[in-house]
């Protein structure tokens, strides 16, 4: 039982720091590879804050979300929206080059060392059941993890704004002839996708662990969760999360030989039977 909590809370972080790639990637129709910078911006906006401020862990996350926020509707409006009607090749070497521009900005202004990351006392140690140690910590990124989906997942749906994104994404001229202001929603969607994974690399630090590779050291496992949820899917992305995190902990548990190879083979074997994910509509 403590295994498969652990496995839940890293499938959690997971989610936290992917379903903003699931937000740009399967709404937007864009791939962006530099995802990850924008987690590694928010890691670091909460070590320097926490460390060397002496800001509360939970007092830095509003400057983790809104950092890389602000960096991604700078950069949707004066880059990335240049490429939205580019091929995906155009749009993959663009932004894997904005990924390596921000994995040298990291080594140059913090160095290629592990950033370390003291969490406040109420967030340490187990609470002790039986036969279940939980770690407060991961259950509070299991109780985030659970808010952020549902919250998402009724804005997409259930709201005017989630409508006009819709809308943007099916056909920008209709959408346009409509009244909708197709470039603010799609710079207001950039944004909440970088801050989301802003926010999920600031929680991540301290499980993940933060140094200037963390972008292209999890750019793969971040593809997975989109990959096998299915491209836009806000909740099947949490679902794949907890399958994929359950099964690497798991894996890395019982079979630790080949414990780091059981989340590509759950990704395989996904995407043999499910080309279009677990939860992604087919386009037969």
């Amino acid at each position: 039982m403590t295994i498969f909590f652990d496995g839940i809370a890293s499938g959690m972080l997971l989610f936290l720091i992917s379903v903003g790639l699931s937000v740009t990637l399967g709404l937007m129709n864009f791939v962006n590879l530099a995802h990850g910078a924008f987690a590694m911006l928010g890691g670091y906006a909460s070590v320097v804050l926490l460390n060397s401020y002496g800001v509360p862990f939970l007092a830095t996350l509003p400057v983790a979300i809104l950092l890389p926020a602000i960096a991604g509707m700078i950069l949707e409006r004066t880059l990335y929206r240049r490429l939205y009607a580019a091929s995906e090749l155009d749009q993959v070497l663009f932004s894997i080059g904005l990924m390596f521009m921000a994995i040298a900005a990291a080594h140059y202004f913090f160095g290629a060392q592990q950033q370390p990351l003291h969490l406040p006392d109420f967030l340490t140690g187990q609470i002790h059941l039986p036969g279940l140690d939980v770690g407060i910590y991961r259950l509070f990124l299991i109780i985030v993890g659970l808010i952020i989906a549902v919250m998402l997942q009724w804005s997409v749906v259930n709201t005017p704004f989630g409508a006009r994104l819709r809308a943007s994404v099916d056909n920008q001229r209709v959408a346009r002839g409509m009244g909708i202001d197709v470039n603010r929603v799609f710079s207001l969607t950039f944004a909440l996708g970088s801050a989301l994974a802003g926010l999920g690399g600031a929680l991540g630090v301290e499980m993940l662990g933060l140094d200037p590779e963390f972008p292209a050291k999890y750019l793969v496992y971040f593809l997975i969760v989109v990959s096998v949820g299915g491209s836009g899917n806000i909740m099947g992305s949490l679902y794949a999360a907890i399958i994929l995190g359950v099964a690497d902990v798991a894996g890395k548990y019982y079979v630790p030989q080949i414990g780091a190879f059981i989340i590509y083979a759950v990704m395989v074997a996904t995407l043999i039977f499910r080309p279009q994910g677990l939860f992604g509509r087919s386009h037969k």
